[in-house]
Order: structure tokens, then C-alpha cells, then sequence
């Protein structure tokens, strides 16, 4: 029988499939069909930095400055009186932590570093095994340096770091002039893993009732390339673990990022179209497909088709664009 076991974030998990941050993920039930039908880990839905904000003011603590938050805060905040967000965030660790049997690591959807992260502390004394930041910066401010942003992350993360001790994973967008270079700096900071790539809000416009709406909620089977590319070229050449978000659907998506060299993965869309017990499947898959290749473990193969390890490296570049449409085989 194959063996499916992975390391990720320092936790030895069961199999490489992860649920990710999600509306799935936003309260025990539905953590607990997600361990059942074979979800290795479980990532909480986000709680966002706006949302800690508002709520430490609607304590009515004293602050010395609007929009911050201080540690002395929680020497007034009753977190077992208040129902609200936070509080039941809380909560919700502290009971699937007593009920689940695999890592539940929280998260937070963060835009700068301001005075938030001493929250981070209360996420590990509720019993988070991790902490997963969703981190993007809009580059619309147009009064702000790419480095001022590019700055931004390093500040979130060395706040953050200076508060906990478990491990810290960090989701971030391909929206970097740099990219290889700046995830090779990210991971020198002492987090745990990256996570590529996280999805956000992407507006569409009802031209008949003349409003901003969602589109793209749901992400597709092609976004996987994008990932794909990227755990590739980053494999080996990262200081920390890698999981691969995005456009994985089904149990070959999953394959084919372990053989870019991907530690885990991260699912939500495949489960919102076909249903939670979908990991099950994905995870069948996953065996015939090590069963018929002659792999008895998972770190048999993983890494396998990495750049770093591929006899034509030049195939994730643009060699391989250009050769294509020329009409050249690889």
C-alpha cells in the first residue's frame, strides 16, 4: 500500500492534501467531515486584520491611538464574555483542537503589520498548532515605492515571529517584479513554509444595475500552470517548506505539484464543486497513480520534475513558449 505520509510546517501528516482557508473551514462541523473524509490538515478561515482592529474598539478599551491595537488591551478584554468574531475564532481553535486529531492552523488575512500581530499570541494560547498569513499589498498606492511594499511583508513577518512560537506559513500572490528573488528572501526569515498562490477579490462590473461584483470566486483546473511553474523553479532553492495552492482539482493536480517538489497542497474549490468526500477520490487517485509508477512513498518522487532537477530547465522558461508555437518537440 503506498505511503502517503509528508512533512509539512514541521507536522508529520497523514497524506499531502490539506483543506484550505475557506468557508469549510469556518466551524467544527465542517472541520470535522473534513478530517473524516481524509484532510491531513485543516487551515481556519481567516479572520482579517480589519476585523481584530474593529473589534479591540468596539471594546471600548482606551486606546492611544485610533486603528491600533496594544498588548495592555487584553489586561481589560474578557474574551469568555464578549461574543463576537474574535472571540469565537477563539473559540473554535480551542474546540477543534479537542475534537480533531491533525494540525488546525489559523489564519489571518493581513495588509500591514501596524499593532495587530500581538493577537497572533492569543491564537496560540487558544491551541493553534500554526498560523498561516494571507498576505497581499495592492500596488495602488501610488505615493508608495515597490520597496515600501516589498517592505511591508518583512515587517509583518518579524512582528509576528516576535510574538509566537509555532510555525508561521506565509500565502502570497505573484504580483512581485521579482518573484524568485523575493521568495528566496521570504523564506530566510524564519518562516515555516510558502504558500502559492492565494486568490483574492477580483472585481467585475453588473453593467445593467451598474455595481461591483465578484467574479472568478471559484478557481479553475488551468490556474494550476501558474503554481505549477513556480513551486518548480523554487524547489530546492527555498529555506523552508513549499504547498501549492490554486487550480488543483484532482488527485494528477496534486501529483504533478508533489513532483514540482511540493511539500503539501492546499484544496477548497475542488470541494465547494464536488463535495467534501471529494478528498477521498483525490486521494485513490493519487495511489493508483503511485501503484502503477512503482512508488512506495511519496518522497520517492517528490521534487522529481523540479527545475533544479530537470534535464531542460529551460522548459519552465520561455524556451518552451517560443519552441511550441515553432513547432519544435522537447
Amino acid at each position: 500500500m503506498a505511503d502517503l505520509r509528508v512533512k509539512y510546517m514541521g507536522f508529520d501528516l497523514k497524506n499531502p492534501i490539506i483543506a484550505a482557508s475557506s468557508s469549510l473551514t469556518e466551524n467544527l462541523a465542517g472541520l470535522k467531515d473534513l478530517e473524516r473524509h481524509g484532510a491531513s490538515a485543516v487551515v481556519l478561515k481567516s479572520l482579517f486584520e480589519e476585523e481584530i482592529i474593529m473589534e479591540m474598539e468596539q471594546s471600548k478599551v482606551t486606546m492611544s491611538a485610533p486603528g491600533h491595537i496594544y498588548p495592555e488591551i487584553f489586561d481589560h478584554f474578557d474574551f469568555a464574555d464578549v461574543e463576537d468574531t474574535v472571540t469565537k475564532y477563539l473559540f473554535l481553535i480551542e474546540d477543534a483542537k479537542k475534537t480533531l486529531s491533525i494540525p488546525v492552523i489559523a489564519s489571518i488575512n493581513c495588509v500591514s503589520a501596524h499593532e495587530w500581530p500581538v493577537f497572533a499570541k492569543k491564537l496560540e494560547e487558544a491551541g493553534a498548532d500554526g498560523l498561516e498569513l494571507n498576505l497581499f499589498i495592492l500596488p495602488s498606492d501610488f505615493e508608495r515605492s515597490s520597496e515600501e511594499n516589498e517592505n511591508a511583508y518583512f515587517e509583518v513577518i518579524s512582528k509576528v515571529r516576535k510574538e509566537i512560537h509555532i510555525p508561521i506559513a506565509l500565502k502570497v500572490s505573484y504580483y512581485f517584479t521579482n518573484l524568485g528573488t523575493m521568495l528566496q528572501r521570504l523564506s530566510q526569515t524564519g518562516i515555516s513554509s510558502l504558500v502559492l498562490f492565494n486568490r483574492f477579490f477580483s472585481p467585475d462590473f453588473d453593467i445593467d444595475n451598474f455595481r461591483i461584483i465578484p467574479s472568478n470566486i471559484y478557481s479553475n483546473p488551468s490556474d494550476l500552470t501558474i503554481s505549477l511553474r513556480w513551486i518548480a523553479i523554487m524547489a530546492e532553492r527555498v529555506k523552508c517548506d513549499l504547498a501549492a495552492t490554486t487550480g488543483i482539482h484532482d488527485g494528477k493536480a496534486v501529483v504533478k505539484q508533489l513532483l514540482a517538489g511540493a511539500n503539501a497542497v492546499q484544496v477548497a474549490s475542488a470541494l465547494y464543486k464536488n463535495g467534501i468526500n471529494f478528498i477521498e477520490q483525490m486521494l485513490k487517485d493519487i495511489e493508483q497513480w503511485m501503484n502503477e509508477h512503482s512508488f512506495n512513498s511519496i518522497n520517492e518522487f517528490r521534487g522529481k520534475m523540479s527545475q533544479s532537477k530537470s534535464l531542460n530547465p529551460a522548459s519552465f522558461e520561455r524556451a518552451q513558449f517560443m519552441r511550441h508555437f515553432s513547432g519544435k518537440i522537447l
